[in-house]
């Protein structure tokens, strides 16, 4: 003990130095929007690289699964092509550019993922290189997941949507009335539709999806069926739980998505 002491004291100056230099660096992250942008993007980098080669390891595991789902979205992809009258196997001939869609999707995996929390957080192994960039909306093959928030170079965060702060444009599948997707803390298998008017026809079951109303998302991803709704005090719209197609606490590979025409359509908006 004397000889900690003793350290301390023959190194105090440069302890303080050490000190003074840490709660500076905090202070200017904390007060420059700049700083702590830059801050952000090397702790995806870091914490990116550790929880990419944990998920490396796990995924060799799962891969049996991970084959079984590709195999269900596969079927399930022949058979719509199947119901719009298209020949499944002559499709891989297309040109898919000439669809005229303005919407690109990237493939990702998630190296890190939050689902018990308040604010829940996800990691994926694509960045700034691979195109993808803050404002992105990522899904799955069954539906949303969340908005990019910030990029490093190869790895980008997630805001999920199971997060306090997550508000998505959402609503029923067979009408064209809309509200605000929200998370109450509680059950990570349900999330809640908020401002849905009084004079909607809605039950238990039907679908919920996103609605196009903003550049993020385009219309028609699956979110959820209904599990119960109930009026707000005012008796002016519906609150609806909504149970989530996906299992939040197991999700492999997921797909960003860019809007392409998403800085000619904000120009117009401002």
């Amino acid at each position: 003990m004397q000889q900690i002491i003793n350290f301390l004291i023959k190194n105090k100056h440069f302890l303080l130095f050490l000190l003074l230099l840490f709660l500076s660096l905090v202070f200017t992250i904390q007060s420059h929007s700049y700083h702590k942008s830059k801050f952000v993007s090397s702790t995806n980098f870091l914490s990116g690289g550790i929880y990419g080669w944990q998920h490396s390891i796990s995924d060799y595991f799962g891969l049996k699964n991970e084959n079984k789902r590709l195999l269900e979205e596969n079927e399930r992809l022949h058979n719509q092509l199947s119901a719009l009258g298209v020949d499944s196997v002559a499709t891989q001939f297309l040109d898919t550019t000439s669809f005229n869609t303005p919407y690109t999707y990237t493939k990702a995996r998630i190296i890190k993922n939050d689902y018990s929390k308040i604010d829940n957080y996800i990691l994926i192994n694509k960045g700034e290189k691979d195109s993808i960039f803050a404002d992105m909306g990522v899904i799955t093959d069954k539906g949303i997941i969340g908005i990019i928030e910030n990029t490093s170079k190869n790895y980008s965060r997630v805001i999920s949507i199971l997060n306090s702060n997550s508000r998505i444009n959402a609503g029923l599948k067979k009408s064209n009335q809309y509200g605000s997707l929200v998370w109450n803390g509680k059950d990570p298998n349900i999330v809640q539709l908020e401002t849905i008017p009084r004079q909607a026809l809605i039950k238990e079951g039907d679908t919920i999806i996103t609605h196009g109303r903003s550049t993020i998302f385009p219309k028609g991803i699956g979110i959820g069926t209904i599990a119960s709704y109930r009026l707000n005090q005012n008796k002016s719209y519906y609150l609806i739980d909504v149970k989530l197609f996906n299992d939040m606490s197991n999700i492999g590979f997921v797909y960003a998505i860019k809007n392409n025409n998403a800085d000619e359509i904000k120009s117009l908006e401002n």
